[in-house]
């Protein structure tokens, strides 16, 4: 039984560490630049791509399209970003920072949710999966399957589409 128990105690005080480390790096973005981990992140994406349309920075960001388009609004707002239809398809809306939203992208510090995505996508998917498992049951564990993810630290909801929880084992 005392096994158990400090692998029970190596479990939590793991999840106490995630949180601590992505609570620091949100605190010190918003410090440092006045935006959210998520915005941040957005606009680290949209520097790195130069110009990039909403889907596509929604699939590097791991996210919904509307849940992104929360986020460019409040960008835009804010002066960081614009929004350009491309000449060749009205349709097609390509973001790109402004000169403001390059010198925000200068002096950003890391942020916590590109860390994780960047570190996940070059796991094994074998690896990938296990580590998919035991936070499924860690959800299950809290009861929190119906919850909506949220963004880290962030007041947006990121509602999956329906295929979203295809592979989930409950």
């Amino acid at each position: 039984m005392e096994r158990k128990s400090w692998v029970i105690t190596e479990i939590i005080n793991d999840i106490r560490k995630v949180f601590q480390v992505i609570h620091e790096h949100s605190k010190k973005s918003k410090r440092e630049t006045g935006l959210t981990g998520p915005q941040l992140w957005a606009i680290k994406l949209i520097g790195e791509l130069s110009s990039v349309r909403v889907s596509d920075l929604a699939a590097k960001m791991y996210i919904q399209p509307a849940t992104v388009v929360g986020i460019l609004n409040r960008l835009e707002l804010q002066g960081l970003i614009q929004r350009i239809r491309t000449n060749q398809d009205r349709r097609v809306v390509k973001i790109e920072l402004t000169d403001a939203g390059k010198e925000i992208l200068a002096k950003a510090p890391r942020v916590a949710q590109h860390l994780l995505v960047t570190r996940l996508e070059v796991l094994p998917l074998t690896k990938l999966r296990g580590i998919s498992a035991s936070l499924d049951e860690l959800v299950h564990i809290l009861g929190a399957q119906e919850i909506p993810p949220k963004l880290i630290l962030s007041p947006e909801s990121n509602r999956p589409a329906e295929q979203g929880n295809r592979g989930k084992s409950r």
